[in-house]
């Protein structure tokens, strides 16, 4: 929250700050109808135009069709632009602003974006670097082998404390696949002309909606349909069912606030870190040049807490799902398997399986 207020102050204060006085006069020019062409040639050969710094932060964390690469246009520069659009056949009618091309299908339009090759490099970095660590198995393991086995081996203590060692092992895989693509995605924006995919609202949704997805159906097997859409009572008994059209709907509500918490946290907190970064490299140019060594200190600071930041928003995207996953399984433990431990056990068995489960360790099954 500190870092988003951050980022929110210093992203007005750049937007509020008016051009020097000599700025203003070339400004004034650049905008004049006669002038429109004069303006085009001068946008410099990565084919950019000149942006004020909110603009500049917003074109460097939004998604879009263009990929700023370093190459030869007109020259070597570090800022050439690569159009998707122009690669995959995309185009933009002027009058209606509808797209057509080959990946178009009506409304649908499927042109690979820049967070959509932020994904592709990361799947395939991943997958490389993952087949080339297990190439080599031994029983004592070694190097990238010993480093991706630590962290399975913790992304499946997650799923043990939350979900219960019984039913654990059958969701480590997905768990594990959501937290290392979360966590080369984060890493890949720290990467100099990559971008950060999970800064991109759209990616964070379609990642909360396979744990939601998976969560209701882990709870429909382990309940059954009757079960599950018995638990949207919120558990009022059917002599009270005049509280039901006020439970029914807020249990409802209530699978739905679940994928929104992991979509809104995931984007928040990585767009919130480029736009502190970026507002803090941008005061050099809105205030002094004479700011530079704090300004580059400071973003040097965030870029390392941001490294942090990458490995943390992984474990946390991956510790809540299977926090929800074990929450589905929960209800089918105390409704569906109590009678079975309240017979074969002592009368409190069933409070101590609870407990027991609650804290990572399901008695009884290994």
């Amino acid at each position: 929250m500190t870092v988003t207020a951050a980022a929110l102050a210093l992203g007005l204060a750049l937007g509020q700050h008016a051009p020097p006085p000599e700025q203003a006069a070339p400004a004034a020019e650049a905008h004049a109808p006669a002038a429109h062409g004069e303006a085009a040639e001068a946008a410099g050969p990565g084919g950019g135009q000149e942006e004020t710094l909110p603009e500049a932060m917003m074109h460097h964390v939004a998604n879009g069709y263009v990929l700023e690469v370093p190459g030869f246009c007109d020259g070597f520069h570090w800022n050439c632009e690569l159009d998707l659009g122009e690669i995959f056949g995309r185009h933009v009618d002027p009058v209606t602003h509808r797209a057509s091309g080959p990946l178009v299908f009506g409304p649908f339009d499927m042109t690979p974006s820049k967070h959509v090759v932020m994904m592709w490099i990361a799947a395939v970095l991943l997958l490389v670097l993952l087949l080339g660590a297990t190439r080599r198995r031994a029983l004592v393991p070694k190097g990238l082998y010993n480093f991706f086995e630590l962290l399975v081996q913790f992304v499946r203590d997650i799923a043990v404390s939350n979900i219960g060692k019984r039913d654990a092992d059958r969701f480590v895989p997905y768990l594990a696949a959501a937290f290392f693509f979360i966590l080369f995605m984060n890493l890949l924006g720290l990467v100099p002309w990559m971008a950060t995919a999970t800064a991109n609202v759209s990616v964070t949704v379609g990642l909360a909606l396979f744990t939601f997805f998976i969560t209701q159906y882990a709870a429909i097997r382990a309940q059954g349909l009757g079960g599950w859409l018995k638990h949207l009572t919120g558990g009022v008994p059917p002599s009270l069912a005049w509280l039901w059209p006020i439970m029914i709907p807020v249990e409802i509500l209530g699978l739905f606030t679940k994928p929104f918490a992991l979509t809104v946290r995931l984007f928040a907190n990585m767009v919130a870190g480029h736009f502190v970064i970026l507002a803090l490299l941008g005061l050099i140019f809105a205030i002094s040049f004479f700011v530079f060594p704090v300004s580059m200190a400071l973003a040097l600071a965030i870029y390392l807490l941001e490294l942090f930041v990458a490995f943390v928003q992984a474990y946390i995207f991956t510790m809540l799902s299977a926090l929800f996953i074990g929450a589905g399984l929960a209800h089918h433990d105390e409704h569906g398997h109590g009678e079975e431990h309240g017979e074969h056990g002592p009368a409190g068995h069933g409070e101590a399986h609870h407990a027991s489960h609650a804290a990572g360790a399901t008695p009884g099954h290994g």
